[in-house]
């Protein structure tokens, strides 16, 4: 079982970085793609972070694991491999170790994900994180999270198999989530029913709901689902994420 150092030392490799070539503290935003893994869209939000002068990490939780995107989209798409839950080990891992990097301001660090990312994200919100083999992590440690200041939650994944789905929030972080009305892994209802958790918690909670479908933002996914990309609703999503974290 990875510790935290441990995990972090995988992931590393496989972080990408942007923002300005200097060692100033700034705020970090660490950024996790659903489950097609980093993709060419996921660039237009990092653009966006440092225009509203965050640094952004794009974490990959597949170059570690030596696990393609087709891989990924038949075992971990479906669920078979790396829930939510497991993933939320990536996460905690990634604050642990962007916090302490040279530039990053650790008291102002913000989670964003899509789908699958953001499923990985609500279930980290649920762990108290007090005792070994939480996140799939040896030494998991609640304080890390002290310095995340909002999320920003992409068509998160809702479903059965998502402890936030049944389990309270623990932690109250600004949150900005996205609720496609036509998202087929979830209708709106069910969104909202998962959000009451992060409400009760007394999280301060911003929903838009745009007239699209799951993976609205992103172009050519080529597989038999209805995901329909739509150019001016990543547009507008991509705004609503800089203005988030201007905010």
């Amino acid at each position: 079982m990875d510790t935290l150092r441990g995990r972090w030392a995988k992931l590393y490799p496989h972080v990408l970085q942007f923002g300005p070539q200097d060692d100033l503290p700034r705020p970090a935003v660490l950024m996790f793609p659903g489950c097609g893994g980093v993709r060419k869209h996921h660039m237009e939000y990092v653009k966006a972070a440092v225009r509203a002068g965050w640094r952004a990490y794009l974490v990959s939780s597949y170059g570690h694991r030596g696990w393609s995107k087709r891989f990924a989209a038949t075992f971990v798409c479906t669920g078979a491999l790396l829930r939510g839950a497991k993933r939320a080990g990536d996460v905690l891992a990634a604050v642990w170790g962007i916090s302490q990097l040279p530039g990053v301001d650790p008291e102002r660090v913000a989670l964003a994900g899509w789908s699958h990312g953001g499923w990985s994200i609500m279930d980290l919100m649920t762990m108290p994180l007090l005792r070994r083999g939480e996140a799939g992590l040896a030494d998991p440690d609640p304080r890390w999270l002290s310095g995340v200041e909002r999320l920003f939650l992409g068509y998160p994944y809702v479903g059965v198999l998502a402890r936030s789905s049944r389990r309270p929030w623990l932690r109250a972080p600004r949150t900005f989530g996205v609720v496609p009305r036509r998202d087929h892994m979830a209708t709106v209802r069910t969104h909202m029913k998962v959000y009451a958790a992060p409400l009760a918690a007394g999280v301060d909670l911003e929903l838009w709901s745009p007239d699209g479908t799951h993976a609205f933002d992103e172009p050519g996914i080529r597989v038999p689902l209805p995901i329909t990309f739509d150019a001016d609703l990543l547009g507008e999503a991509v705004q609503r994420f800089e203005r988030f974290l201007k905010g």
